[in-house]
């Protein structure tokens, strides 16, 4: 594969905060070269609410959604190779951030809990279930990026 560039603009603007006093809003925007934009924010578990905006994403959540989509989208690939039709696919993940060895705040680990519909005549046994999550973890160009943790536990 050739390399890609993947590109997003992150946009603040502080208003009418003073802005020294640190009680700034921390409210952003990102925006995406096919025109999405989305609200973003500081995590309110960080950066209490006023300044933070709960309905904004926030970056831990955005890594653990990363994470889980780069996964489904390769598990969706690995499932339709295999000729099983998948019908939805929903996964509750979650990160968990702490202390690392280094004694720095991170998400230490990830946690991708999916669960998938299936339909057709053929509908995957327990075995093909491992080996397309497997393969879809090793192809993960998100999960080959980062240094945590990211462990998968199908919900089936």
């Amino acid at each position: 594969m050739s390399k890609h560039e993947y590109t997003a603009t992150v946009a603040w603007q502080r208003g009418d905060a003073k802005f020294s006093d640190n009680k700034y809003s921390r409210a952003h925007q990102w925006r995406f070269d096919g025109g999405a934009v989305v609200p973003a924010s500081s995590s309110p578990n960080v950066v209490p609410v006023p300044m933070s905006d709960a309905a904004g994403v926030d970056p831990e959540e955005a890594f653990v959604a990363s994470l889980a989509s780069c996964h489904m989208l390769f598990f969706l690939l690995h499932a339709a190779k295999k000729g099983f039709v998948l019908e939805r696919y929903e996964d509750a993940a979650a990160g968990t951030m702490g202390k690392n060895a280094e004694g720095r705040t991170a998400i230490l680990k990830v946690v991708l809990r999916p669960r998938a519909t299936w339909s057709g005549d053929r509908t995957p046994s327990a075995a093909d279930l491992d080996a397309m999550h497997h393969q879809s973890h090793v192809d993960c160009f998100i999960a080959n990026s980062v240094k945590c943790e990211v462990a998968v536990e199908p919900r089936e």
